[in-house]
């Protein structure tokens, strides 16, 4: 009897059904995650709300590097043939953020144009602005590749106070943005040019807490001899190792990733070997999109969580009626003191919290009075999330990777990496030497003469 009394609260304690992991995270983001950053201003301090696109669109690869390092050479690579809009050149070429996508037909869509299409995860960008817009194209064109992933490619990186002002948007936040989305960022070194900018090395501190997605490339690396590449490898390493603060070591790819024969070819079995692990690593990110986006919800869900408590914090201190100008100071220089004290109450780990100079110099701008105090209910459903939902996510993850066949990409150097030109056996047995200069009057004609005798 009056059973229906407690329907409510069982229903609450279920985890929902859904059909596809793609559609379980918009309902989970839109009716659960998305009511408490609105309640907080997450999207002010942190990064605009997710759309459909989001979580639909294809893996993405961001590259990222110094100018002339081979970035845009390397999706020629990649693809095995020019995209729209592409420029390759030993001085700074590449000026526009292009977003290589697959398309029936080659074109090119403007970045004003791109903002405002709903498939597209671009819709966002429009914060940036006409100055980033008008250096945001699409390059569309059919390739087997493009059906798999999707490509970025940036601006190089450039040294000097002057090129940083004239971009005339803030390329460091841009790149965060894109960081947040991607599936795969890779960091592309000249193995000529290993001094690293003061935009480089803010680039890269913008690239934190995406730690996992980063690869790094030593790329050129068929110019030099096999000494100086050893000391070019640890030079390198030293250089990141004061930037990027891991413990651990990141997993740096050496190589020459363009079309043309290698210049040095004494190292040919070490960039091969190499090759063949990036690629590998790109080839699997078709299988692991839905993982990552799961991830990146987490992770998502985990700071806005931080953020409730560190705005409602900031709310129940504020006076009602004088004073109020002089509490907001004192409260915003003493924010490291409140992450403390919330850390503590909410058994919250360090790393979950916001940058402290970057949250106190955004809470210069705000109102303190208009926050928001706690809403309990608005966490619990987050937390529900978190315990409940998530979990079935996952098993639907690993239902929906047994039931479809092993997603690769396919197509352009993939397809070369095993049995193409320049895969395992190209330079030896008869085709010993082949990148050699001297290898048809020398070696050549002596093979010849064997074979005739």
């Amino acid at each position: 009897m009056f059973s229906w009394l407690g329907t409510d609260d069982r229903r609450k304690k279920e985890p929902e059904v859904f059909q596809t992991v793609s559609d379980g995270l918009k309902k989970l983001y839109k009716t659960k995650l998305l009511p408490l950053e609105e309640s907080y201003k997450f999207h002010e301090f942190h990064s605009p709300a997710l759309e459909d696109a989001d979580f639909d669109n294809k893996p993405m690869v961001l590259l990222v590097g110094q100018y002339s390092t081979g970035k845009t050479s390397f999706i020629r690579y990649l693809l095995e043939q020019d995209f729209p809009g592409m420029r390759i050149g030993p001085e700074p070429t590449t000026d526009s953020f292009i977003a290589v996508m697959h398309g029936d037909t080659e074109g090119v869509i403007p970045g004003n144009a791109l903002v405002v299409d709903p498939k597209k995860p671009f819709r966002k960008l429009n914060a940036f602005g006409n100055a980033f817009l008008n250096r945001f194209v699409c390059a569309q064109l059919p390739n087997p590749v493009l059906e798999s992933i999707s490509v970025i490619d940036t601006p190089g990186i450039l040294s000097g106070e002057k090129q940083r002002i004239s971009r005339g948007y803030d390329f460091a936040a841009v790149l965060e943005w894109f960081a947040e989305r991607v599936d795969r960022i890779i960091l592309l070194f000249d193995a000529h040019k290993l001094d690293i900018s003061d935009e480089f090395s803010e680039v890269i501190k913008a690239l934190k807490n995406h730690e996992d997605k980063i690869r790094v490339v030593l790329n050129k690396a068929d110019q030099i001899e096999t000494q100086q590449l050893m000391r070019v490898y640890g030079a390198l390493m030293w250089s990141l190792g004061k930037i990027v603060n891991t413990p651990e070591v990141i997993r740096v790819y050496i190589g020459s990733f363009w079309s043309h024969p290698l210049l040095i070819p004494d190292n040919r079995k070490l960039f091969e070997a190499e090759e063949q692990d990036l690629f590998k690593d790109i080839q699997s990110l078709p299988r692991n999109a839905a993982l990552r986006k799961l991830n990146d919800l987490i992770k998502r869900a985990r700071l806005a969580k931080v953020h409730a408590y560190i705005i409602s914090s900031l709310k129940k201190e504020m006076p009602s009626v004088f004073g109020k100008e002089n509490k907001k100071k004192e409260l915003i220089g003493s924010l490291g003191d409140i992450y403390k004290r919330i850390e503590r109450e909410h058994q919250i780990s360090p790393g979950d919290f916001p940058n402290l100079k970057k949250m106190q110099d955004q809470l210069q701008a705000q109102d303190l009075t208009k926050f928001q105090p706690l809403k309990p209910k608005l966490l619990e459903a987050v937390d529900d999330m978190l315990a409940n939902d998530i979990a079935s996510l996952m098993v639907l993850v690993r239902q929906e990777e047994t039931q479809r066949p092993n997603p690769v990409v396919k197509g352009g150097a993939f397809d070369g990496t095993l049995d193409g030109p320049f895969g395992h056996g190209y330079g030896e047995g008869a085709g010993e030497g082949i990148d050699e200069a001297e290898w048809v009057e020398g070696q050549g004609l002596e093979m010849l003469k064997q074979l005739i005798l």
